[in-house]
């Protein structure tokens, strides 16, 4: 059944920019605040406000969204809940392979499941364990990888990639990789619709998460 064109209309997006980089002594996040209303063929309509675009699932385990917002937010808040119902079960806390696995699991699920508007969700996840710390790309169709470099999702990943892929070094430092993630979302500032309004940036180590900026801005980052 086609999607009639005024549901398609109404559905809030996240035309966005997240990012996630593998550094030498840690994982850095990061993501744009911009809420957008899209059209039929994935355009911007109409700028919808400011909306935090990382969230923390429990205290080891952060994820980014992109896509339908009703859709991230709702999955994030089922994946936060059944790694606790697992972590009961278990009398131990899975670990971030696993919870990466059940979130693309749901994932597949959800777009599989007849619907007038189809969920569409695109998650970056992170989290530390055991074994250090991890990052996953995690597509709307439940195919997961782990990242070993660097990842973009969202509109902006066209100015994005060039900057990732000329300036990132394996032997980054979190510092450096924090200035690496906003230099990427500025480039973005202006020149795609979708992005803008302000940038969290996370940093992930083991045995802490921790958010190092929060910053609210309109068009161009304030020099």
């Amino acid at each position: 059944m086609e999607m009639d064109s005024e549901i398609k209309k109404s559905i809030l997006k996240t035309g966005t920019l997240t990012l996630g980089l593998v550094c030498k002594d840690g994982i850095v996040i990061a993501a744009d605040k911009r809420q957008s209303y899209g059209t039929p063929d994935g355009g911007v309509s109409y700028l919808a406000g400011k909306a935090k675009k990382i969230i923390e699932v429990n205290d080891r385990i952060i994820v980014t969204t992109a896509g339908n917002a009703s859709d991230t937010r709702k999955l994030a808040s089922i994946l936060s809940a059944e790694l606790r119902l697992m972590e009961l079960r278990s009398k131990s806390e899975p670990s971030i392979k696993k919870a990466a696995s059940l979130l693309a699991t749901i994932l597949y699920n959800v777009i599989r499941q007849p619907s007038m508007v189809p969920g569409i969700a695109h998650f970056l996840l992170s989290g530390y364990d055991g074994e250090g710390t991890h990052l996953y790309n995690a597509m709307p169709d439940g195919y997961l990888e782990e990242i070993e470099d660097y990842v973009a999702s969202g509109s902006g990943i066209r100015q994005a990639h060039p900057i990732l892929d000329s300036e990132y070094k394996k032997d980054l430092t979190t510092k450096d990789g924090i200035e690496l993630a906003i230099k990427c979302i500025k480039a973005s500032l202006g020149r795609e619709p979708g992005v803008g309004d302000g940038i969290n940036v996370y940093v992930v180590k083991k045995g802490e998460i921790k958010e190092v900026l929060s910053k609210e801005f309109a068009t161009e980052m304030q020099k």
